[in-house]
């Protein structure tokens, strides 16, 4: 076995062969991103076509009987609705129409409670099996704690992508068609923003910034 500063067959002192640690290094970091790369991912391709669908809920409607006969008082009316139903409250709002039917808005649905027909209408959303979670991460909800761990995540996929950079040595490495494809990667978002206009040539602008008035706490 062959240690740093050895010599070789040749007499020669053996010069230290830096990348197969630096691939070890680059494949084992690499392991650990995988299931923070699983949520960034599939959370960005949901939240590119925020424009096109909800990617967090399912919206729903549906029709179930009810033959209870509700009490005059609301507040009763809307614990016979729930228990009935076997829906957890709280309910937030409450209004009986002049008709009869009852309206009861909940955290997350609606119910429309109608006694003449014997029926509830079920509005509401349901999370997206396993989206709502990612989504959720990849948003930041989960506020200074998960900023930490986003924050050694972005530090990850950057050393990633420089250690990528001398994994090989050669035609095949930076100094052959690899600086080609760097130019690629980098090409992309500067033809895009080019060629768009950027922020200017989006339609948005930020808002205009507001003027503090004399004597208002609130602008102080």
């Amino acid at each position: 076995m062959q240690t740093p500063g050895s010599k070789s067959d040749t007499g020669k002192p053996r010069r230290f062969n830096w990348r197969p640690a630096l691939r070890a290094f680059h494949r084992d970091l690499g392991y650990v991103a995988v299931g923070l790369t699983f949520v960034y991912a599939l959370s960005g391709l949901a939240v590119n076509h925020v424009l096109d669908w909800d990617p967090s809920f399912v919206e729903y409607r549906t029709t179930r009987p009810f033959t209870a006969t509700l009490p005059q008082d609301d507040r009763l009316a809307s614990l016979l609705v729930l228990q009935t139903l076997g829906v957890d409250g709280p309910v937030r709002e409450s209004y009986r129409y002049p008709t009869g039917e009852l309206y009861l808005k909940l955290d997350e649905r609606t119910l429309h409670v109608d006694p003449a027909r014997k029926r509830v209408i079920d509005e509401g959303q349901r999370p997206r099996f396993l989206l709502r979670l990612v989504n959720w991460l990849h948003l930041n909800r989960g506020k200074r704690a998960w900023t930490v761990v986003a924050d050694i995540y972005a530090i990850g996929l950057l050393t990633l992508a420089c250690t990528g950079l001398f994994m090989l040595p050669g035609r095949k490495g930076l100094m052959g068609r690899g600086w080609v494809l760097v130019a690629l990667g980098i090409a992309i978002p500067v033809l895009y923003v080019s060629l768009s206009g950027g922020p200017a040539g989006s339609g948005t602008r930020p808002p205009p910034p507001t003027t503090a008035s004399p004597g208002n706490p609130q602008d102080q």
